[in-house]
């Protein structure tokens, strides 16, 4: 496959990149910054590894996204380290947010060291993220270096929207079906469109092709939280590591939930009338697709997928990394089911 030649190529240097960003604030009394930081991004403690870091799909989407617009990558590596450092300190936020105490099979930074300590970690990488995406200052002109910087940080702007927003629906119980896109518009689209906009920024690409670019990745980001809201409900947990009772036992105001209220039936009455336990969760499920929430999710997934790739077509050169990215996004929007 095309992409993993590209993996097996920007992967490390993704990892150097950051290994690299992150080492600058290691001195002395800052030592335990350094480590906390560190242990969520996967490289120490028990369980350190390649499972631990993830996928590094934001940082790859910028680097692949330069190549597929006629650039180096290696330009863009300062970018891509910020993006995924960006990626991550909203994970640390979240799991504060969401008192989860374990990512990726390991206690989270809250669980280890506690919310203050944590608070301040996260802190620290959404800092240094937005000096990391500075560095490529050395390589661009004072405009590319200005206008990567401003992606990033409206970015961020509407990544914490987009949890505002996922937040405070947990408090209501109704919820429209058309207030669930603004929300996953900022959780999900909005870094993944920061991340292929800035790939085409950085190899110097026009107004038009850019934005061919951030529809590509702010229609893959929409998809890719419609896929994953699918696989909450109706997924194979052995195959998708996704429990498929969760979303439904919490309350999530998810596409399938807010689609299956909006149709008044029997799936409506059960969940506006009572709370739903672990033991509901499959006859809740048959319900949704008897309703045909099912095939009304798979729809919109269809075409959302189908609108990224389009704008991909658009936008790339058609050389190899227009491939990978093309293979890349099929994998994120065709998970084990």
């Amino acid at each position: 496959m095309v992409l993993q030649r590209f993996i097996e190529t920007l992967r490390p240097a993704i990892e150097d990149e950051l290994r690299q960003t992150i080492d600058r604030i290691r001195s002395g009394d800052q030592d335990g910054l350094w480590a906390m930081l560190a242990y969520h991004l996967g490289w120490e403690g028990q369980g350190a590894g390649r499972d631990a870091q993830g996928k590094r799909i934001r940082p790859l989407l910028v680097l692949l996204c330069s190549v597929a617009a006629g650039a180096p990558w290696q330009p863009a590596l300062p970018a891509a380290a910020g993006v995924e450092l960006i990626h991550n300190f909203s994970l640390i936020h979240d799991d504060i947010q969401d008192q989860s105490k374990l990512r990726r099979g390991r206690p989270t930074v809250w669980a280890k060291w506690g919310i203050p300590q944590a608070i301040n970690a996260g802190d620290l990488m959404f800092t240094i993220a937005h000096q990391a995406v500075l560095e490529v200052r050395e390589t661009m002109t004072a405009e590319v270096t200005l206008n990567a910087s401003n992606l990033l940080h409206q970015a961020c702007v509407d990544l914490t929207r987009g949890q505002y927003l996922d937040l405070a629906y947990e408090g209501m119980k109704e919820i429209p079906l058309e207030a669930y896109w603004p929300m996953v518009a900022g959780k999900t689209a909005a870094l993944l469109a920061c991340c292929t906009e800035m790939g085409a920024l950085l190899a110097c690409s026009n107004p038009d092709r850019r934005k061919a670019f951030r529809q590509f990745g702010y229609s893959l980001g929409l998809a890719f939280q419609v896929v994953d809201d699918w696989l909450g409900i109706w997924g194979n947990t052995a195959l998708t590591g996704k429990s498929a009772e969760n979303d439904l036992v919490t309350g999530k105001k998810t596409l399938p939930v807010l689609h299956g209220v909006s149709q008044e039936g029997e799936f409506a009455r059960f969940w506006n009338t009572r709370p739903i336990h672990p033991e509901d969760v499959t006859v809740l499920a048959k319900m949704l697709i008897d309703e045909g929430t099912q095939a009304y999710i798979e729809g919109i997934a269809d075409r959302l997928t189908g609108e990224a790739l389009v704008a991909l077509d658009v936008a790339s050169e058609h050389n190899e990394a227009a491939q990978a990215l093309r293979e890349l996004a099929n994998q994120l929007l065709s998970r084990d089911k």
